[in-house]
């Protein structure tokens, strides 16, 4: 998997420009969609605030509206892209909830098939993906570009700097 960032991987991702690079596949006004690099499933996606906050309850009726109206385009996206036979989708707030990044809040869309559960997550700890994040950006970025906002390659790094520090 790799050694562990230092800091937030989102707060840094917000502030860079190349967003394939960074995976970012939609920048919106309050929030923004990012591939998980470390999937469950091809197309597990995550929608996150722009400003770092942990609680739930420190967002604004503003940011948590985007956060669920981008959640909603996840789901239609993936469902034209992928046809998943259902999704999970949710947030872990806290390391005791599961969270492996706990200090910025993050909706997990991870689309599933039936039958995508097996023997090797069980008793090897692999997970075998068929499709690399590449080619999932590939699949999934003409699904982002219709809605208002920024698609991949947008410079919106000051704006993101300027979210942060709220």
């Amino acid at each position: 998997m790799g050694r562990k960032e230092k800091g937030c991987i989102f707060c840094k991702r917000l502030t860079k420009d190349d967003d394939r690079k960074n995976l970012i596949l939609f920048r919106g006004k309050t929030a923004f969609v990012i591939l998980n690099k470390y999937p469950y499933n091809s197309g597990h996606l995550m929608v996150v605030p722009n400003r770092h906050k942990r609680d739930l309850e420190a967002l604004t009726i503003r940011e948590l509206t985007e956060l669920m109206q981008l959640t909603q385009k996840c789901v239609q996206v993936l469902k034209k892209t992928f046809s998943p036979d259902g999704f999970n989708i949710g947030f872990n707030l806290g390391k005791a909830a599961g969270a492996g990044i706990d200090d910025h809040l993050h909706v997990h869309i991870v689309p599933r098939f039936t039958g995508d559960t097996n023997f090797l997550p069980v008793l090897g700890q692999t997970k075998l993906q068929s499709i690399g994040l590449e080619e999932v950006l590939d699949f999934l970025t003409p699904g982002f570009s219709a809605k208002g906002g920024s698609a991949p390659g947008g410079k919106r790094a000051a704006r993101a700097k300027r979210a942060k520090k709220s």
